[in-house]
């Protein structure tokens, strides 16, 4: 082989050599940006597609600890015989939550559901973005069709879950007391009626949470949490009754509706407790639509919270208070002249007439304001003031309900206004609750002692535990004796005066009827042609179980509280005695009833004595608007 051959195959090999030594190089990075590309592709394809669940589970997660910080409100309930009723409960409703890591369009995710779900688009588009958020609230208690249009979608980090809603399923029935729970200011919480005045109770507490966070203020998911679980609201047990609740509704709804009125309310109590057996207010509302509703008056609770001017109802807490006071009897007499002269104003009874000698329990019967006037005069201002007092007059009941409203006593201030004082021993002049009415008249059939009006009936804890909540008693307000006197005066109401449609046939019912003027909201005064009528008693007269008010305001069909709210007391009155199987305390003469239905006629009822307040110079409007000392 020559040199110059041998020289050729040395640089071969050379080469060969040098190549060999590169290859091993070229695959080591070759592997290595493979083995790059294949993690990438791994670990996009487990976040994508084999992390779905996971992602799902931690984001599901976080709505399960979001649950548990959240407490659940407490229910409310109703008595019913020996069972509770549910009105207030929460119902699982559906809600649409997203994992904005999962989102791939946010822009066009954002565009479907605000449609579907009625959402501002920029506000979703706001928090779909979030590019590391695994978990975003989209819309509470979605519709049945909300929530069937977001499942046929099937959008790719867009889930559905369940949560709480409040939801009353007697619809109506005891809605002005419930009350209902709605957004204000966004919070979430009990609106009007035990609602409200319980909510702090209710709601429960909120839980916390604290979870390890990142370098720049996010969640390690993979971190420690330490969660203090919410504690859960407490439940009510309310003092009314279902069944006494639904007829008390329905009666005073048709009363309304036949006497054409504007409002009304009713409020039944256990004499022997101080116990709200039903409290009906109309009109009403339906809280599970409480948004549609567009008078709001409908969502005020009448009974605690509109003071008016009771007219001669108030005339049983007069004579009582003289009764006790040991200044009349009911046998006591005196000159109705029909005509009392004070600081030069002529007030007289309402059907402008005198009746000569009268005694105090005809001075009910027939509803004299003179002899209203001779009663508060006998005792004088500065005791009446304090009997008012002493009822619960001017002052809240303290019963637990939410908007309760004092009521006005303030032209009493000046002792020496007489003519004050003498309206208001007939009930002008001065405006009471119909929750103190009938607790007043509570205390009359409870043998003088006032009780607290009681609507809770027992607190069930979120622990299991319960509390029953007691009767109290408020004070003594007149003597047993002076209460069982005024218990007769007002059966002789009943039995002779204005209040016979209120009877019931077997018991032994007592009450007053009354018909107030209705102050002018547009000038001093009264307002022409308006008046409220009231009718306030018990059942049975020896034992009474059952106190009742009714107020019916502005009935247009008939003039007076004989032929309105006594009627509509005596149906409700019949119906809760026989409900709670009361025994019959007398034996009834179908007579005494049909010879009553056969001597008065409703152009009869007309000129019945039971009318408004009282009556200046030759004018049946009471107005004391020149009156220096009237305090409005």
């Amino acid at each position: 082989m020559t040199n110059a051959q041998n020289q050729k195959k040395y640089k071969i090999n050379n080469q060969s050599n040098a190549e060999k030594e590169k290859n091993p190089r070229i695959y080591a990075l070759v592997f290595l940006i493979s083995g790059i590309a294949l993690v990438i592709f791994f670990r996009l394809y487990s976040l994508q597609v084999s992390a779905h669940d996971s992602y799902l589970a931690l984001a599901e997660n976080q709505h399960s600890i979001f649950k548990n910080l959240v407490p659940e409100r407490g229910e409310i309930y109703l008595k019913d015989r020996d069972a509770l009723y549910p009105v207030a409960v929460n119902k699982e409703v559906g809600m649409a939550f997203a994992v904005p890591k999962e989102i791939q369009n946010p822009a066009d995710v954002s565009n479907k559901l605000a449609s579907i779900l009625g959402l501002d688009r920029d506000q979703l588009f706001s928090k779909l973005s979030k590019e590391n958020d695994m978990y975003e609230v989209l819309k509470h208690r979605l519709s049945d069709d909300e929530a069937k249009n977001i499942a046929n979608l099937k959008i790719k980090g867009v889930y559905l879950t369940d949560e709480a809603l409040r939801y009353y399923p007697a619809g109506e029935l005891a809605a002005n007391v419930l009350g209902f729970v709605g957004w204000r200011n966004n919070e979430f919480g009990g609106r009007y009626g035990t609602e409200l005045y319980f909510n702090d109770q209710l709601k429960g507490q909120p839980g916390s949470l604290f979870q390890s966070r990142d370098s720049s203020g996010r969640w390690i998911a993979t971190g420690d949490k330490t969660i203090a679980y919410a504690k859960n609201g407490d439940s009510y047990v309310l003092t009314i009754d279902h069944a006494v609740q639904y007829e008390t509704e329905k009666i005073l709804k048709a009363a309304i509706e036949k006497f054409q009125a504007t409002r009304g309310t009713i409020v039944v109590m256990d004499s022997a407790t101080g116990k709200i057996l039903a409290m009906a207010s109309y009109p009403t509302f339906n809280p599970n639509d409480y948004a549609k509703e567009d008078n709001m008056d409908a969502f005020r609770n009448l009974a605690v919270s509109d003071p008016y001017e009771c007219g001669s109802v108030f005339k049983a807490i007069t004579l009582a208070s003289a009764v006790d006071a040991g200044k009349i009897t009911p046998d006591t007499t005196y000159i109705d002249t029909g005509t009392v002269e004070e600081s030069g104003y002529a007030i007289h009874n309402s059907d402008l007439k005198g009746n000569g000698v009268q005694t105090m329990t005809q001075v009910l019967e027939k509803s004299l304001n003179t002899g209203a006037i001779f009663a508060e005069k006998s005792i004088g201002n500065a005791t009446f003031l304090d009997y008012i007092k002493k009822f619960g007059f001017g002052a809240l009941t303290g019963a637990d309900f939410y908007g309760e409203a004092n009521g006005n006593i303030s032209n009493l201030n000046n002792l020496k206004s007489n003519i004050q004082f003498f309206t208001a021993s007939y009930g002008q002049g001065i405006t009471v609750t119909p929750l103190q009415l009938v607790s007043a008249y509570n205390a009359i059939a409870n043998n003088g002692i006032l009780l607290k009006p009681q609507i809770v009936e027992k607190v069930i804890h979120a622990d299991g535990t319960s509390t029953e909540i007691p009767t109290q008693e408020v004070r003594r307000v007149i003597s047993q004796e002076a209460a069982n006197l005024t218990k007769k005066m007002l059966r002789s109401v009943v039995t002779n005066g204005h209040g016979k449609q209120a009877d019931v046939p077997g018991y032994s019912v007592s009450g007053k009827t009354g018909t107030a003027q209705v102050a002018s909201n547009t000038s001093k005064g009264y307002a022409d042609g308006q008046s409220i009528g009231s009718f306030a008693g018990f059942a049975p007269i020896d034992n009474p179980k059952i106190t009742m008010l009714v107020r019916m305001d502005d009935p247009k069909t008939v003039p007076w509280a004989e032929s309105s709210a006594a009627p509509t007391f005596g149906e409700l009155m019949k119906f809760i005695l026989g409900y709670y199987n009361i025994e019959p305390t007398e034996t009834y003469l179908p007579t005494a009833w049909d010879k009553f239905n056969q001597t008065h006629t409703l152009e009869n009822d007309f000129l019945k004595t039971d009318q408004p307040g009282i009556v200046i110079g030759n004018t049946q409007q009471a107005d004391l608007t020149n009156q220096k000392d009237k305090k409005q």
